[in-house]
């Protein structure tokens, strides 16, 4: 004998809801973590906009293209700034397909622009998410201490010369729990401005200067005015004392005057739980 029940079901974003037997069920679609590399100079930074060309928005168009599908969900870890880019951003995918990691993988680097690639798709527990199971951001960034004829796009060239000593010190100071407030511009979204570096460390290479920062988060143009008043500082221009009066909120010389280009800024790598930090970085330009 067949016995038919009454099933109502109801879409919530990436969740179907079944009522069965006065019982809900909760189907969720299948995630995936997405490994992403991207040079940012054609992109007005990754948070999707109406008028205008980001990197969220290519993803939009790629994901549709690549499923036929606009039910879905994409969330990044982080949203980088007009021209800043990225060696390691990661992002989780919400989508109902029978197709396998590495096969999304081609075919959405097949529907991407040449300046954007997924690097890795793998199929995560429901309960990853993009952002919110980070542990820490690592961050690079790129200065030239000469002329570079190619290097435009991806560097910052500081013509002056840079006492790295004196920069040293700077990165000492940016260490550990503090409150960068005063590197930011005022954002809604972010609850506190105290963030913890766990690291800042500066590497000389060549007629390169790389600056390494891991931190928990990251504010608004936080990383792009560390490196500015860093720069500064190596200049002669600022001294450690100005830092320093930055971080007790006097703002004696004006922050946002130095914030450093996005041309040499990288986005390298998302730390999730049980993963190490590393502390060996590399150029994406070698300066010899």
């Amino acid at each position: 004998m067949l016995v038919y029940f009454f099933i109502a079901g109801i879409w919530n974003n990436c969740t179907f809801q079944v009522q069965f037997r006065n019982k809900i069920f909760t189907y969720h679609m299948p995630r995936y973590k997405l490994t992403i590399e991207y040079e940012g100079t054609r992109y007005s930074g990754w948070q999707h906009q109406q008028n205008a060309k980001t990197i969220q928005g290519e993803f939009f168009k790629s994901i549709k293209d690549t499923f036929g599908s606009e039910k879905f969900e994409f969330y990044g870890a982080g949203r980088t700034d007009a021209g800043v880019h990225a060696t390691g951003q990661v992002a989780h995918l919400d989508i109902s397909t029978n197709l396998q990691p590495h096969v999304i993988r081609m075919k959405m680097n097949d529907t991407l622009p040449h300046d954007i690639s997924v690097l890795n798709v793998e199929k995560v527990n429901a309960n990853f998410h993009a952002r919110f199971s980070a542990e820490a951001r690592s961050y690079m960034y790129h200065i030239s201490t000469r002329r570079t004829a190619f290097g435009k796009p991806f560097v910052w060239w500081v013509k002056s010369q840079l006492d790295v000593e004196a920069m040293n010190h700077v990165a000492e100071l940016y260490t550990g729990f503090k409150d960068f407030k005063g590197f930011s511009d005022d954002t809604p979204e972010e609850k506190s401005t105290t963030v913890e570096m766990k690291l800042v460390t500066i590497h000389q290479l060549n007629d390169s200067l790389l600056v390494h920062l891991v931190g928990s988060h990251f504010l608004w143009k936080q990383v792009r005015r560390m490196i500015g008043i860093m720069v500064e500082v190596g200049k002669g221009k600022l001294t450690v004392r100005d830092v320093e009066d930055i971080f007790k909120g006097q703002d004696k010389i004006g922050v946002a005057h130095y914030t450093a280009p996005p041309s040499g800024l990288y986005l390298q790598r998302v730390y999730y739980p049980g993963q190490k930090i590393q502390y060996n970085i590399s150029p994406m330009l070698n300066m010899f």
